[in-house]
């Protein structure tokens, strides 16, 4: 409500133009675009000597920019671990398509991290002088393990540049980048706020920034642009990467929804979060089925050591099958209950998790069937009655107690299935 009141009274009270520019109301946008810069490095205690803010539509238009801009190079090679969010799988076929292999390090059940050793023989496979990119998330959208942002100084030691997904650690935990410098770090700003839904981010080391090679250019991108001298120059810095107008009216909201954050405190977030999660691991992983068996399959950690608010698992029966995550989202929808199901954009991490194996994949995926189009009923098919998706509960800023001791009330109605 304080964030919708102060953006109601910001463009209620003022005209905004479009920021390419110089006339009164386009400079009054220029204006708040600079603050929404400024507050975002102030935020991230990022040192505007060092750091470029670009802003986009959301955190995978970030991820695209990286990945159509990154030179990749045959030899080069492109690192992430199983379990990143699609939009940074998809930057692999932009590596694939120069000739740069694509390596996924696995996870390890049952808390899903990366084995240490693993890491340190993948980090160590840089050919010296290429272009190497290591991308994974603070915190998995699948199982909620917070990765260890130590691994930022290791790789980028070992010559690696370091692309960071924070949109799921962000809301819950600080990220201080005067502390950690991955060279890319995408994020959403809805997810930390609730509010603007079509603003996202990339934080770019300028060292970083000065790599990358956009493959087109777009209004505002340039400075110069001819039709006859078939020639164009890219603008420096930010404008180089903020195709055509920025969402310029939701831009205020930025500056206000973080400095709201901030007033609340998200060290006090954080540990309100840890302390909801700890309660919902605790009493899930109690519940069992009538014949003692446990009723609740959980993927990712137990306990609230190095996790976020996410937990994901599946209900089983007293035979030990899975119940289909669609029959619990139905059951949950009838409840007014927001849940997430399925595999959240995020297949490696529900492959491992649900030990669907590669041999599986390629036999359905070679299917002449299957070449064009592939439903879920079909994939459900492919891997032998095996579940296809997970139930997701996540906790952040408005979350309760009572929301969590409602959702374990309803989590008890599947008992004696």
């Amino acid at each position: 409500m304080f964030k919708a009141i102060r953006t109601s009274t910001t463009l209620r009270d003022r005209a905004f133009g479009n920021p390419h520019s110089t006339n009164p109301t386009s400079a009054m946008t220029m204006e708040f675009v600079a603050r929404a810069r400024s507050e975002v490095l102030r935020f991230f205690n990022a040192s505007p000597d060092e750091w470029s803010v670009i802003f986009t539509g959301n955190a995978s238009q970030a991820l695209k920019l990286v990945g159509e801009s990154y030179p990749f190079r045959p030899g080069d090679q492109y690192l992430l671990t199983f379990d990143n969010h699609n939009s940074v799988n998809g930057i692999r076929e932009f590596a694939r398509a120069r000739g740069t292999t694509s390596t996924y390090m696995p996870i390890v059940l049952p808390e899903m991290r990366v084995d240490e050793e693993d890491l340190a023989r993948h980090l160590d496979r840089a050919r010296p002088g290429g272009n190497h990119l290591f991308a994974y998330p603070a915190q998995s959208n699948f199982s909620g393990v917070q990765h260890p942002l130590e691994w930022i100084d290791r790789a980028r030691a070992k010559g690696w540049d370091v692309l960071l997904d924070a949109a799921a650690f962000t809301p819950t935990n600080r990220l201080d980048l005067g502390r950690w410098r991955p060279d890319f770090v995408v994020l959403s700003f809805y997810k930390i706020f609730g509010y603007p839904t079509g603003v996202g981010c990339l934080l770019a080391r300028k060292p970083a920034l000065a790599k990358l090679h956009r493959p087109w250019f777009a209004g505002g991108t340039i400075t110069v642009a001819s039709v006859q001298g078939d020639k164009h120059y890219l603008a420096e810095g930010e404008p180089a990467f903020e195709d055509g107008t920025l969402d310029y009216l939701a831009l205020p909201a930025v500056e206000i929804g973080l400095r709201h954050i901030e007033s609340l405190g998200m060290d006090t977030i954080h540990e309100r979060t840890r302390c909801l999660t700890g309660w919902l691991l605790d009493n899930l992983l109690a519940l069992r089925q009538t014949n003692d068996r446990p009723l609740v399959r959980l993927y990712g950690p137990s306990s609230t050591d190095r996790r976020g608010g996410i937990v994901t698992f599946n209900f089983y029966d007293t035979n030990g099958r899975a119940i289909d995550h669609r029959i619990v989202e139905e059951r949950a929808n009838a409840a007014n209950i927001s849940l997430r199901t399925g595999c959240f954009c995020n297949p490696g991490g529900g492959e491992i998790a649900l030990g669907i194996t590669g041999t599986e994949l390629s036999s359905c995926f070679r299917q002449p069937e299957h070449q064009d189009r592939l439903t879920i009923d079909d994939f459900r098919l492919c891997i032998d009655g095996k579940s296809s998706g997970a139930v997701r509960v996540s906790l952040g800023l408005v979350s309760n107690l009572a929301d969590v001791n409602r959702f374990i009330a309803f989590a008890r109605q599947f008992v004696g299935e």
